[in-house]
């Protein structure tokens, strides 16, 4: 049965008015298992699985994932938000203007939503925003290799002195 809707959200490929640009993150295109680390502000460590699949959108000329923690099945049951669940999106888009990625994550399960500018940085990406609690949010993929990286969630209370890291995400590509 075809769902008109996501046929129309979805794409085959990158536009090709974007080429080369895309790649960023269009190599991340496909499904990836999640080994989560969450750390409170105490450093306590929460270990879960969790699940993140991206895929092309808008006629090629954006990237939208969904990262869902711990991924869909048995432990989903109960209170979603009550047990720290999280089954979210990101939508980013190239902006030839700034030559870099406007970023938007949406977390309906936890009401987090977040504003984000993407960039290449050497071998890696970074994406910096400001949380409505006025901390910086600053998200990376690291060690990235067509099978796996790394993803880290940090914040900083300083304005960007220092960095508290409070989430890492290592993934792994599924095979088909």
């Amino acid at each position: 049965m075809s769902n008109a809707f996501l046929d129309a959200l979805g794409a085959d490929g990158p536009s090709p008015d974007r080429s080369g640009k895309m790649d960023l993150y269009g190599r991340f295109v496909g499904s990836w298992d999640l080994d989560v680390r969450q750390y409170s502000d105490d450093g306590k460590e929460v270990r879960r699985a969790g699940e993140w699949h991206f895929g092309w959108a808008l006629e090629g000329r954006a990237i939208q994932d969904v990262w869902i923690v711990p991924p869909r099945g048995e432990l989903r049951h109960g209170d979603a938000a009550a047990s720290f669940n999280s089954w979210g999106t990101t939508l980013r888009v190239y902006d030839p203007d700034i030559d870099a990625w406007r970023i938007q994550w949406t977390d309906p399960v936890t009401r987090n939503f977040l504003q984000m500018i993407g960039r290449a940085e050497g071998h890696d990406i970074v994406q910096l925003g400001t949380r409505p609690d006025g901390q910086l949010a600053r998200w990376s993929f690291r060690d990235i290799t067509d099978d796996a990286f790394l993803w880290r969630g940090e914040l900083s209370a300083d304005n960007g002195l220092t960095w508290r890291i409070n989430t890492e995400f290592t993934a792994r590509r599924r095979q088909a």
